[in-house]
């Protein structure tokens, strides 16, 4: 069973001004994220990522931390967070995020030149905070082996002219109050 694609139709949608958005337990916390649906995703990341050669798995805080925790502890590679919190570190490298509902700074801590990185995270809607990582990320020097996102909202992102290509477990949108899929097998 597809527990993932159940999950999303059933998800509660919320207003937000004009904006429809729905409420996800990997996106958001809320409802209860059941283990036999992380379980389904971290299966579907292992088997559609780049993983050969891989030294780190980076994820931006705070929703990519339990997917990628989850898929460091199946693969045994490392797992690096960027927060949103400076801490000063040698080597911490900052980037500046935009998404769709806020702007603030990011820090790249324990990534170096010539790291082989997987990013991971939980879903891609503007495009904002993947590009700014991707950017920061090619910047430093390492090279990014594969770039996952669980879940992308369809339709137009910063990523679209650029050479970034993010593989998506599952693309949805959301119509009339309802969660649409639009693609049930993401994008490779």
């Amino acid at each position: 069973m597809d527990l993932l694609r159940q999950s999303l139709l059933d998800a509660p949608i919320i207003e937000k001004g004009e904006y429809q958005y729905f409420v996800h337990p990997i996106s958001d916390g809320v409802p209860m994220l059941e283990p036999e649906l992380l379980r389904e995703i971290v299966i579907r990341i292992i088997r559609k990522a780049e993983l050969e050669n891989v030294d780190k798995i980076v994820t931006p805080a705070a929703m990519g931390i339990h997917i990628s925790t989850a898929v460091s502890l199946m693969t045994d590679i490392p797992l690096v967070v960027i927060r949103k919190r400076e801490y000063g570190l040698d080597g911490e490298v900052s980037l500046s995020q935009e998404t769709g509902y806020s702007e603030s700074e990011m820090y790249i801590n324990d990534v170096e030149a010539g790291d082989r990185v997987l990013v991971l995270d939980d879903v891609l809607s503007t495009g904002g905070t993947m590009k700014a990582i991707l950017d920061a990320l090619t910047g430093i020097g390492t090279e990014v082996v594969d770039v996952v996102a669980v879940i992308k909202k369809a339709g137009p992102n910063k990523l679209d002219d650029t050479e970034y290509r993010v593989k998506t477990l599952i693309n949805v949108t959301v119509e009339d109050g309802e969660v649409v899929i639009v693609n049930p097998y993401g994008d490779n």
